[in-house]
């Protein structure tokens, strides 16, 4: 477990979920901005076939049928246009970002049990985590000791000649 990968791993994760966003706003944005413009040519289908009708009360047959196909013809851009707006989004940005996505959360998630591991190591066995520790410092107090006795066992000999 380092605390450099799991920082470097939630950056990614940060990142990539920042990218996927971004994507799916724009997407968004782009869907809506489609679909205004569709419910604005799907209005002016309804006035012109609202003219029509007005025609076909007033006038004779051409001016009538004019208005009716033109409004047909607006009502079927607008329908081509919200089955555009509904497409989803592009396939490849948004397919590699939650691949890195997925891939930042499968390493977090290898860092946490490995954390955990750890933790619950210590736990259970106290002394394995400290023994690294302990074994040179046993060493150093050791040669500590015996130099000190060492030492006062010359000192006592100096003081009995």
């Amino acid at each position: 477990m380092n605390t450099e990968n799991i920082v470097k791993h939630l950056r990614v994760l940060w990142r990539t979920d920042r990218i996927i966003a971004d994507i799916r706003l724009r997407h968004l944005l782009i869907g809506f901005g489609l679909r205004a413009f569709a419910a604005l040519i799907a209005a002016f289908g309804l006035l012109m076939l609202e003219l029509a009708a007005y025609f076909a009360l007033v006038q004779i047959w051409n001016a009538i049928a004019a208005a009716a196909i033109l409004g047909a013809v607006n009502f079927l851009i607008a329908a081509v246009l919200f089955v555009i707006a509904g497409r989803p989004p592009s396939g490849r940005d948004i397919e590699l970002a939650n691949e890195i996505h997925g891939a930042s959360i499968e390493a977090l998630q290898l860092e946490a049990r490995a954390l955990q591991a750890q933790v619950s190591g210590a736990i259970h066995h106290p002394l394995s985590t400290v023994a690294p520790v302990l074994v040179p410092l046993i060493a150093i107090i050791v040669k500590n000791l015996r130099k000190t006795t060492s030492a006062s066992a010359a000192a006592s000999r100096e003081a009995h000649s």
